[in-house]
């Protein structure tokens, strides 16, 4: 017995090609965006430090309470805090630039900059 391909299992190899080729394309504008965006902390509004987005590194902020930055994997997040609720430590990761994670009881922001910030509105 021998196997034959129809037309319709043509189109449908095709539609499989095509959606992954553009989902793979899709990953790489998203690499790509990532490139040059950079992890800034403040404290108080004073720029403690800022790196590369790329740059895998734990940063330890201490005021008021203390919290844990990681940065991995092209993402940035509060990875610990000993404030109450710690909401900061459950905002999770982010990697787009324009995002931010407040912590407001250590007064403490972590903001990823970058020449592609996506900015949803601005007021005023």
């Amino acid at each position: 017995m021998r196997l034959r391909f129809c037309k319709g299992d043509w189109i449908a190899i095709a539609a499989v090609v095509l959606f992954a080729a553009v989902l793979a394309s899709a990953f790489a504008l998203h690499a790509a965006a990532a490139a040059g965006v950079t992890v800034e902390v403040r404290l108080d509004g004073e720029l403690l430090f800022s790196c590369p987005l790329e740059q895998d590194a734990v940063y330890t902020v201490q005021g008021d309470y203390t919290n844990t930055v990681t940065v991995r994997d092209g993402k940035a997040a509060v990875t610990a805090s000993d404030c109450p609720g710690a909401d900061c430590v459950h905002s999770g990761w982010i990697d787009a630039a324009g995002r931010a994670v407040i912590c407001l009881p250590n007064r403490m922001e972590l903001r990823l900059a970058g020449a592609a910030e996506d900015v949803d509105i601005i007021v005023g």
